[in-house]
Order: C-alpha cells, then structure tokens, then sequence
C-alpha cells in the first residue's frame, strides 16, 4: 500500500503539471475534462487507499525497533513524519474535491458514480480551495522530501530499520 500510494502521489503531481499546461475548455477544446476527472478519481481513490493503510497500521502495529542507531528521538521524529505525511495528504484531497466542488465540473468517480456536489459555483470560494489545495500540495512535497531523506538515511546506515520498514 506504501508503494501504490507513493506512484499515485507522484502521478498526481505530474498531471497536475500536465492538467494546468492545457487550453482553457472551449467548444473546440474538450478533452480537459479527461485529466481533471482522472486526476480527481486518483485523489478520492488514494483517501481511500490511505484510509485502509491507516487502518491496517493501526489493527497491526509496527514491528518494535530494535536498532540501537534508532534513538528515542529518530523514533518520535518518524512518528510526527508520518502522521503530517497522513494529514497532508488528506488536506490536500479534501481541498481539491472541495474546490471542484465549487467550480461549476461534476466529479464522476471512475466514470462510473456521481459524487455529490457539495457546493455550487462559487469563483471565490473554488479560488480559495484552490489556493489551499496549491499549498497543501507544496507541503506535500516538503514532508515527502523529508520522509525520502530518513529512509536514505537509514538505507546508507545500513542500521536495520529499512529491513524493518521493508519486514525482512
């Protein structure tokens, strides 16, 4: 679940990138409602995909550390990494289903079900999601950069924790 959350995460910025590079739709330009619904169906699935890793975390506790190099306060550290490494994430989809919601383009999860339109078309309330969404986002990669930095760590220690993280 690591991994298939990490891919999402990283495929979600680049077609962020890729989403935002397009033409405005027009009647002629249609084909950037196919990103936007693929970039919205990732996120709600990657809060889904979160919300059963957290619950597997939680019903199977980690293994306990038993490297001496882990000291009490790398554990601390990778515990606070992790929950705003949970929480970021979280915002960072509530925030951009919420800005959909205000900007007028429904959201039809795997073009299969519609979701709910929480809100109705609002310019300043979809910019203000918006903008948080932008900020969650940077914040995002901020926390993942220091998350990547601890496994490295580790990784060139070659302390056991990564044997640990990876359950070997």
């Amino acid at each position: 679940m690591h991994w298939i959350l990490a891919v999402s995460i990283f495929f979600l910025f680049v077609s962020s990138w890729w989403m935002l590079g397009l033409p405005l739709p027009s009647e002629v330009f249609r084909f950037r409602e196919f990103p936007f619904q693929l970039h919205k169906n990732l996120g709600i699935t990657l809060v889904m995909v979160l919300a059963v890793l957290l619950y597997v975390r939680f019903k199977h506790r980690p293994a306990p550390v038993t490297s001496e190099a882990m000291r009490p306060w790398m554990q601390k550290l990778a515990v606070a990494d992790h929950v705003i490494l949970y929480v970021i994430i979280i915002a960072c989809c509530v925030s951009g289903y919420m800005s959909s919601s205000y900007s007028g383009w429904g959201t039809t999860f795997w073009w299969l079900v519609e979701f709910p339109n929480w809100g109705y078309e609002n310019e300043a309330l979809n910019i203000l999601y918006s903008d948080i969404h932008l900020w969650t986002c940077w914040a995002l990669l901020a926390i993942m950069a220091v998350h990547i930095s601890g496994a490295l760590y580790h990784a060139f220690l070659n302390d056991g924790v990564v044997r640990r993280m990876l359950r070997l």
